[in-house]
């Protein structure tokens, strides 16, 4: 199993920015060959001072391996996201990949 997270931040500026950013999420991500599951939200709030409450949105996908995940990132429907919402709703972005490398 591989695990791809990604923590977003969106731009102020752009009105309805974190709900754009999920739509886009659910409507070009979850049918990319080889997603085994997908689970977009938005920052849960709490009163831990350990937990980020920085950012705006996080994604967490999950392949069965790195391989998989880097076919994904070259996807069609992958660049799409990106340069059709991501690219616009976006100020920052942090990855963390974990898993099965092969």
């Amino acid at each position: 199993m591989f695990s791809h997270i990604v923590i977003f931040w969106t731009k102020p500026e752009v009105e309805d920015a974190e709900q754009r950013l999920i739509d886009g999420l659910n409507k070009y991500l979850p049918d990319i060959p080889g997603v085994i599951s997908m689970h977009v939200g938005k920052c849960a709030p709490s009163d831990r001072p350990v937990v980020d409450q920085s950012y705006q949105v996080a994604l967490n996908i999950t392949f069965k391996n790195k391989v998989v995940q880097d076919e994904y990132q070259v996807h069609p429907q992958h660049v799409e996201f990106v340069e059709k919402v991501f690219k616009q709703t976006c100020d920052k972005v942090a990855v963390y990949d974990f898993g099965d490398l092969e």
